[in-house]
């Protein structure tokens, strides 16, 4: 292109963007940072590590042998855990030792993917039309590699942070039973004892068309559960057919449960977040926003903000059926019918007390509901009753932390304000909050909010995106960290 052409190209507003963001893509494609960063996040995209046919045991030795390239001492690493296919990486870089550590956490595992589902291989890393795409680009691969990246920058700096900084990558956050944080807090918490945790897992940018509107950290999450439903039946010929169904038993019985709100609450993390978003969202969002923050709170704005799946999940306890298995033979009718409903609990709630509300739902002594174990609880082991122990409170930010994210959120994304969030999901910090570890959800990913693609079809993540989320946890973890 000649550079009168590239003049006049970049005279029109789209084209002024792309050149004047074009050098600064080539200058992060050329620091070895970056494209190291990116080695990394390939290498770990390219290795399945599902619990069906993957090994989480793979990508832990990979990240390992980096480590070791590097020149961090083999015994400031364990690779350790309860079989040959889920073994966590757990690695400590040394500090001044004034301090107790820090621990940085992230899962290697992924959801299972279906290549007939997707439009591209979904184990293969590929950089397509700006974006980065293959399973666990959202959740969590990127921050993964980011961790690692982070850590290998400092130590080819010889930079010593003012206490050690104790990383651990790890298994089964998305199933299996093999769970590596609850693991490794139940048989070596020594190796993994620190005074509080950074989960990237969390947290992150939020972006609407393009522009940076909060920096979420999240202080709080909800807690995971999921239901057994089971309707059973003598069954018969399918030529005979009977009223009483197990399917359509069933059916009705997740029909009236699809209909079904959990009652709206607000807590502190939560009440922060809707006043903050009602500074940025306009007309009847925003004032929606203001009106559910009334004593007592408008019950048609609370119906209203409840139409937008991200606001009705901040706003109550959510159950959504995820599974269905029934019948035996296609000229038969049903001796057994079973779904699975997956919960998502808020905090003050136990799993217990929201099996005993979805029987209430449900209304037939037909369905019976159970409860299946996951982590601390039995993974996959199905009990007749649930635990009654609810989810924990959320955890008060350290001022050091805010400090720190103040000063580097408000360099990169400078204006936006940082807000306190309740994860709508479940992540491994509900084991280390429970082991009183506090554990807070800190990432600098971007995302469209309408463009969340973790667990699903086509997941990719924004190349912009992840080259700025590398520059804010370097930034993030050496401000923290620096002695003073």
């Amino acid at each position: 292109m000649t550079r009168r052409i590239s003049v006049l190209l970049c005279s029109y507003y789209f084209f002024l963007t792309i050149c004047t963001l074009a050098p600064l893509a080539r200058a992060q494609a050329a620091d070895p940072n970056h494209k190291e960063a990116v080695d990394i996040f390939r290498e770990l995209i390219d290795i399945n590590t599902t619990d069906s046919v993957g090994s989480i045991t793979d990508a832990a030795k990979a990240m390992q042998q980096r480590f070791l390239t590097a020149g961090f001492p083999a015994s400031d690493m364990q690779l350790l855990g309860p079989n040959d296919l889920k073994q966590n990486l757990v690695v400590r870089y040394h500090g001044a030792g004034g301090k107790k550590p820090i621990l940085l956490i992230g899962h290697l595992d992924v959801v299972e993917a279906r290549r007939d589902d997707w439009t591209t291989d979904p184990f293969q890393f590929l950089t397509k039309d700006g974006y980065y795409y293959g399973r666990g680009t959202q959740d969590m691969k990127e921050s993964d590699a980011i961790l690692v990246e982070t850590l290998l920058s400092l130590h080819r700096e010889g930079f010593r942070p003012d206490r050690d900084i104790i990383l651990a990558l790890t298994a089964d956050e998305e199933g299996g039973k093999s769970n590596g944080v609850n693991w490794l807090v139940e048989n070596h918490r020594n190796l993994i004892e620190a005074e509080y945790v950074l989960n990237p897992d969390g947290g992150g940018v939020e972006l609407r068309q393009g522009k940076a509107t909060i920096f979420a950290v999240d202080a709080s999450e909800k807690l995971y559960a999921d239901y057994q439903l089971t309707v059973t039946n003598p069954g018969g010929h399918s030529s005979l057919p009977v009223p009483d169904n197990a399917i359509y038993e069933l059916a009705d019985g997740l029909e009236r449960l699809s209909h079904y709100a959990f009652p709206a609450e607000l807590n502190g993390v939560t009440r922060a977040y809707f006043e903050t978003e009602s500074k940025i969202m306009s007309g009847q969002t925003a004032d929606d926003m203001r009106a559910i923050l009334k004593t007592p709170p408008d019950p048609d704005a609370v119906k209203r903000l409840s139409q937008t799946p991200e606001y009705n999940s901040t706003l109550r306890t959510t159950c959504v059926a995820t599974r269905l298995d029934a019948g035996h033979a296609n000229n038969a009718l049903p001796q057994r019918a079973q779904a699975i409903v997956n919960c998502r609990i808020l905090p003050g709630h136990s799993k217990e007390e929201v099996r005993q509300e979805i029987i209430r739902v449900l209304d037939s002594p037909k369905i019976g509901v159970k409860y299946v174990g996951d982590g601390a609880d039995g993974q996959g082991e199905i009990f007749d009753k649930a635990p009654d122990k609810k989810a924990l409170p959320p955890a008060a930010i350290k001022p050091e932390v805010m400090q720190a994210l103040q000063q580097v959120a408000g360099k990169m994304w400078p204006g936006i304000p940082i807000v306190s969030t309740m994860a709508d999901g479940a992540s491994d910090g509900i084991f280390t909050n429970a082991a009183g570890m506090p554990t807070y959800g800190v990432s600098g990913i971007e995302l469209e909010s309408d463009d969340v693609r973790a667990h699903g079809k086509d997941e990719r993540l924004p190349i912009a995106s992840y080259d700025r989320g590398v520059d804010f946890f370097y930034d993030f973890l050496k401000t923290l960290t620096t002695p003073h």
